[in-house]
């Protein structure tokens, strides 16, 4: 592990370990003005993730152990890459590479060393502040209340409490989730799709015909998926059923651009019982089994950096109507595509 993540993730294990230790005073916290990488983090209303993960059943001694409680390596994760973010327009015979990280170069990933938990970083303000302040309380009390949503757990929320170098720099990520991990046990012939409606304006693929961009860039579009989810009857009506009611929920606080992970496994593979969509539904043909959960839903319409970004499609649009973006268009037009999306996936056979 390269020192820069090791020192990331160190910071991030020590934070949640010690989550219960009392803040140091100002004048014992000098030293760390200076860190660069290190952060100093406090777990945002670790009430309400203690009782999320009460209602999940999640063993607390078993969670800390996941990040390295009883290891001598006290970082207990381990990098899986870093996901880049640029947007690229052409307004008035001008190229504008807009980079939409607002600082950092984009979310870095780490899972526990069991892989039953992933650790990810949002680097943009916006995002982090519209999770923190809009959407964690009704966040916390939907997913209470809705045992079933296909919304990916998320069982901390870490955030930067202190100025240091590395903030101000934007050289470390200053709020992290740390979320459940539904490729846990991956193994041979496992498939991961990361789909969102692509009927949207992506200017990586549609400016020029995407000639603007590289291939690299390109890539980290959404996954097509041209295949279909085989489905009990009841299987494909509670999936559809879940589908509306969690991204009514995600309309209603104005997200949009979220995605659905699909995971198509062989049906040799064993799975948890009672089948779920988070251990694994099987197809009706027995062929395969299926995981899926709603990621990334951190993007807000109602945000400063939202508005702007709608205001330069709306330019960019009277010189070449493309239509908005996933990112520009209403809560509850995203919403329509998206469930689309996700039912002309579906077809029925008959379950056993």
């Amino acid at each position: 592990m390269a020192r820069r993540q090791k020192i990331i993730a160190h910071s991030v294990t020590y934070s949640i370990l010690r989550s219960d230790q009392k803040r140091k005073s100002l004048l014992a916290r000098i030293p760390s003005f200076f860190w660069i990488y290190w952060l100093n983090f406090d777990c945002v209303r670790e009430d309400l993730f203690k009782a999320l993960r009460e209602t999940w059943q999640i063993d607390e001694e078993e969670y800390r152990k996941a990040f390295g409680a009883d290891s001598k390596d006290a970082a207990g994760l381990k990098p899986i890459g870093t996901l880049q973010y640029h947007t690229t327009l052409l307004l008035a015979s001008e190229l504008i590479v807009y980079a939409g990280d607002m600082g950092y170069s984009g979310s870095t990933f780490f899972t526990t060393t069991n892989n039953t938990y992933l650790v990810k970083s949002i680097p943009r303000h916006f995002e982090s502040s519209f999770f923190k302040n809009d959407l964690l309380l009704p966040y916390a009390e939907y997913m209470h209340d809705n045992p079933s949503s296909l919304l990916v757990r998320i069982t901390d929320f870490l955030a930067c409490n202190q100025w240091s170098l590395g903030t101000a720099l934007s050289l470390a990520p200053t709020h992290h989730i740390i979320m459940e991990n539904i490729k846990t046990g991956e193994g041979e012939g496992w498939e991961t799709y990361d789909l969102k409606p692509m009927s949207y304006f992506y200017p990586e693929r549609d400016v020029a015909g995407g000639v603007l961009t590289s291939e690299a860039t390109k890539s980290k579009l959404a996954d097509d998926f041209n295949e279909k989810i085989s489905l009990s009857v009841d299987d494909a009506a509670e999936f559809t059923l879940q589908l509306q009611k969690d991204t009514a929920f995600l309309a209603a606080h104005n997200a949009v651009d979220y995605s659905l992970f699909l995971i198509r496994i062989p049906s040799s593979t064993s799975t948890p019982s009672p089948p779920t969509w988070r251990t694994g539904i099987p197809s009706s043909d027995g062929k395969w089994i299926y995981r899926a959960a709603i990621l990334d839903f951190f993007w807000a319409k109602h945000k400063v950096h939202a508005k702007a970004m709608t205001g330069l499609i709306k330019a960019y649009n009277t010189v070449d109507r493309q239509g908005p973006m996933s990112v520009t268009t209403e809560s509850g037009e995203y919403r329509e595509r998206f469930l689309k999306m996700c039912t002309e996936m579906v077809e029925t056979g008959r379950g056993e």
